[in-house]
C-alpha cells in the first residue's frame, strides 16, 4: 500500500530498538501520582491511550531521580516503596501491548523543585537546591549543590535508569532542557559556579555527560538514551542557537537521540509550548540547525498538529522524529489516522491551554475537545447501545456535534438539525482570526466525522415543537447554544457602524481602520488583538478593572502580552452611547470620555438561549439540555456534556 505520508510512517531503528513510525508522544505528566511517587492506575490508562492510537514511542513524565534534593510531586522509582516498581511495570506493559515503545523521562527540577505542587505551603517548606546561590522570583532562597550532592545525584540517575529498564521501559529520556537541573548547569543564565562545573562550555556540560554516562553504565549498550535539550533559551542571559549547537555536539557521544525543544522555565512558556499566537512548528528551525552538525537522530517538537507539515520536516531532513504533546491529547489516534490516510478525520489541537491550566489547578488533565483524556479508566469509552433509539440533536455547535457523533457510534439513529446553513455553531465565527482557525476547523472535522458515522444532518432546519414531535424520536439532546448579549445602549443595536463579534467573519469589509472593541472579556480581547495585528488602530473598552477574566491561567498572560503590543486599553469605562465617532463612556471619576473609532465591535458576552431550549423539553420521552443553552460557558463544557448525554441514552 502506498502511504500518503511515507516518511512519517517509516520505522526507525535506534540501538537494538525498532520504532514503528516517526510520530512520538512527548513527555506529559500523569493524572494520579501517589504521595509515594507511584503511578496510579488512571495514569497507566492515560499513557496507554497514546500507544493504542499508534504513537511510535510514549514517554512517561516525569521521574525525579533524587528525592533528597528534589521533593517535587512527581514519579519516583523507589524499590523501598511497595508497589512502586510494579506501577511502572504495569505502565510499561500497557504501552508495549499496543506496539508503542515505553520511555521514561528522568529528571531533576533543581531550583524549581516543587513549583507545581498544589500544596504551596509544603513547597515553601522545602529546601531548594540549584547550581548556584540565588533567590528565585518568588523569594525562595536557592542553595548551591555541593560536590558530594552532585556525585550522589549522578549515581541516582544510574540507579533509577537500571530500575526503569527492569520495569520494562525500552528507552530513557534525560531531561536537559526547560530550566530543570541539567539545563541549569548548561545555561549561563543559572550557572555562576567557579569550580569544574562552571565557566567554560566544557565545564557546563560536565554534569550532563556524567549523568548520561551513569545512565549508560546502568542500561548497557544498544539501549536507546535520548537527551532532551533546549536548542536556544530565548531570554536575556540564556544561551542562543549557536551555543545550542555546541552543546549538542558535546553531548552527542553520550546519547542516541538528541531531542531539541526550546526555552527555559516560565520565562518562555508560550515558546516552549507554542501558543496560538505563534506559528505551528515555530521551534523546528532549532532542530534543523542542530541536525546539520550531529550524526545522531534528531527529534523536534512544538505546536506540531499538521501531518503534511510533519511529513515535510522528515522528508527534507530537518529532523528524524516529530514529537507531539497537546495534539495527542486532542486526538490520541492521530498517528493511526495518518498511517491509514484518514488525515481529514484528525481533530487538531486548539492550543487553548485547557490541558495545562487544569494541570496547574488540580493536578489532573482535561482537554477542550477530548472528554476522555485523564478519565480513561472511568468507563467512558463508547460502547454499542443495548437498545437502539431514534435520537434528535438540536444544534450543530461543538456540543451538539459531539453528542450526535457519539450517539451514532453507539448505533443509534441520529438526526442533527441546525437552523443555519453550516455546521459549527459559535465555532464558525473563529475562521476570521488566524490564531483561532483551529476552532473553526473543529466544526468542519466534526461534520466529516458525523457524516461518516451515519448522522442525518439537516441544515437550514429550525426545530419547532411541532417539527420535533413529528419526528417521533425517543430522545432529544438540546444544544441550541447561546446568542450575543447586546444591551439597550443607544446606538448599539441599530448603529450602522456596529458589528457583533460573532458576525465579524461575515462583515469584515465593514470594519474601518480605527476600531473600538466594546467588551474586554476573552472574545473581545482576542478580536482586539487580531484587528491590531491587521494594522488597525484599536481601542478596547471594559467596565471592569481587569481584562479577560474568563481566560484560563495559561492563556491569559500570553493574551495580555499581545494586548500590550496592539491595543489601547480603557478599563473602568462604562459605555453610555455608540456614535458614528466611537463610544461615549463614563470613566472612574464620572467624567464623560469619547473613545474614538469609526467601527464598534460589540463583544459584551453571550447569554443562554433558554427559551428556545425550554420549548422542546416535552417533545420526546427523554430530553436533555447541554452546553450554552444551560449557561453560556466554554467549548470544553459543551463537548463534555454532549459526549455524556449520548453515553447516557
Amino acid at each position: 500500500m502506498e502511504r500518503k505520508f511515507p516518511n512519517l510512517c517509516k520505522p526507525l531503528q535506534v540501538g537494538m530498538v525498532t520504532f514503528r513510525n516517526r510520530m512520538w508522544s512527548a513527555p506529559m505528566g500523569g493524572t494520579d501520582i501517589t504521595k509515594d511517587g507511584c503511578i496510579g492506575p488512571m495514569s497507566t490508562k492515560f499513557y496507554e491511550y497514546r500507544s493504542k492510537g499508534g504513537a511510535g514511542a510514549v514517554t512517561v513524565s516525569e521521574c525525579m531521580v533524587h528525592p533528597e534534593t528534589d521533593g517535587s510531586h512527581a514519579y519516583h522509582i523507589d524499590l523501598a516503596v511497595p508497589g512502586n516498581l510494579a506501577s511502572h511495570t504495569m505502565t510499561a506493559d500497557a504501552i508495549k501491548r499496543h506496539g508503542g515503545i515505553p520511555s521514561l523521562e528522568l529528571s531533576h527540577s533543581g531550583q524549581f523543585a516543587g513549583t507545581y505542587m498544589t500544596d504551596k505551603k509544603k513547597q515553601k517548606e522545602m529546601v531548594q537546591y540549584g547550581v548556584s546561590p540565588s533567590v528565585r522570583a518568588d523569594g525562595m532562597e536557592i542553595r548551591p549543590l555541593t560536590k558530594e550532592q552532585i556525585d550522589d545525584i549522578v549515581r541516582a540517575y544510574g540507579e533509577v535508569a537500571g530500575n526503569a529498564k527492569r520495569a520494562g521501559y525500552e528507552m530513557l529520556m534525560v531531561h536537559g532542557g526547560h530550566g530543570w537541573l541539567v539545563n541549569q548547569f548548561l545555561s549561563p543564565l543559572f550557572n555562576k559556579r567557579e569550580d569544574e562545573y562552571g565557566g567554560s562550555l566544557e565545564n557546563r556540560t560536565r554534569f550532563a555527560k556524567e549523568v548520561l554516562t551513569s545512565v549508560r553504565n546502568a542500561v548497557g549498550p544498544g539501549f536507546p538514551i535520548e537527551f532532551r535539550m533546549s536548542g536556544a533559551e530565548f531570554c536575556e542571559g540564556g544561551y542562543d542557537l549557536e551555543e545550542g549547537v555546541r552543546i549538542a555536539q558535546e553531548i552527542e557521544p553520550y546519547c542516541d537521540i538528541i531531542h531539541v525543544s526550546a526555552g527555559t522555565y516560565q520565562k518562555t512558556f508560550g515558546i516552549t509550548h507554542p501558543s496560538s499566537f505563534e506559528d505551528h512548528g515555530r521551534n523546528v528551525f532549532l532542530a534543523a540547525e542542530i541536525k546539520k552538525h550531529v550524526s545522531k537522530p534528531v527529534a523536534t517538537i512544538g505546536g506540531l498538529t499538521d501531518p503534511a507539515m510533519m511529513e515535510e520536516i522528515i522528508a527534507s531532513g530537518k529532523a528524524d522524529i516529530c514529537y507531539m504533546g497537546r495534539q495527542l491529547l486532542a486526538d490520541p489516534y492521530f498517528p493511526r489516522k495518518v498511517y491509514e490516510g484518514r488525515d481529514e478525520e484528525i481533530k487538531h489541537c486548539l492550543r487553548c491551554f485547557v490541558c495545562m491550566a487544569e494541570r496547574a489547578a488540580t493536578s489532573t488533565r482535561r482537554c477542550c475537545i477530548n472528554p476522555v483524556i485523564g478519565r480513561e479508566s472511568d468507563g467512558m469509552e463508547i460502547t454499542p447501545a443495548l437498545q437502539k433509539k431514534k435520537v434528535l440533536v438540536v444544534g450543530a455547535g461543538p456540543g451538539g456535534t459531539e453528542a450526535a457523533l457519539t450517539a451514532a457510534k453507539r448505533g443509534h439513529e441520529v438526526i442533527l438539525c441546525d437552523e443555519n446553513d453550516e455546521v459549527g455553531g459559535i465555532l464558525k465565527s473563529e475562521r476570521a482570526l488566524p490564531f483561532k482557525y483551529e476552532m473553526y476547523q473543529l466544526g468542519v472535522t466534526q461534520e466529516i466525522l458525523c457524516r461518516k458515522a451515519g448522522v442525518d444532518i439537516r441544515l437550514n432546519t429550525k426545530v419547532t415543537p411541532e417539527y420535533a414531535k413529528s419526528l417521533n424520536v425517543d430522545a432529544i439532546i438540546i444544544a441550541v447554544g447561546s446568542e450575543p448579549l447586546v444591551p439597550p445602549i443607544p446606538g448599539l443595536r441599530d448603529g450602522k457602524n456596529v458589528v457583533i463579534v460573532n458576525n465579524y467573519y461575515k462583515e469584515k469589509d465593514k470594519v474601518a481602520d480605527e476600531v473600538v472593541v466594546f467588551g474586554g472579556g476573552l472574545a473581545g480581547c482576542e478580536a482586539a488583538v487580531h484587528l491590531g495585528m491587521e494594522g488597525k488602530k484599536v481601542h478596547l473598552v471594559e467596565m471592569r478593572d481587569v481584562l479577560a477574566p474568563d481566560a484560563n491561567v495559561r492563556h491569559r498572560p500570553l493574551l495580555l502580552k499581545e494586548i500590550d503590543k496592539y491595543v489601547t486599553v480603557h478599563t473602568g469605562y462604562k459605555g453610555l452611547e455608540v456614535t458614528e465617532d466611537g463610544i461615549i463612556c463614563e470613566d472612574k471619576n464620572g467624567e464623560k470620555q469619547l473613545v474614538p473609532g469609526k467601527t464598534v465591535i460589540c463583544a459584551l458576552g453571550q447569554r443562554a438561549r433558554s427559551k428556545a431550549a425550554e420549548e422542546l423539553l416535552d417533545c420526546a420521552p427523554w430530553t436533555i439540555r447541554i452546553g450554552d443553552c444551560n449557561r453560556a460557558s466554554t467549548i470544553t463544557n459543551a463537548v463534555y456534556q454532549g459526549y455524556h448525554a449520548a453515553l447516557d441514552l
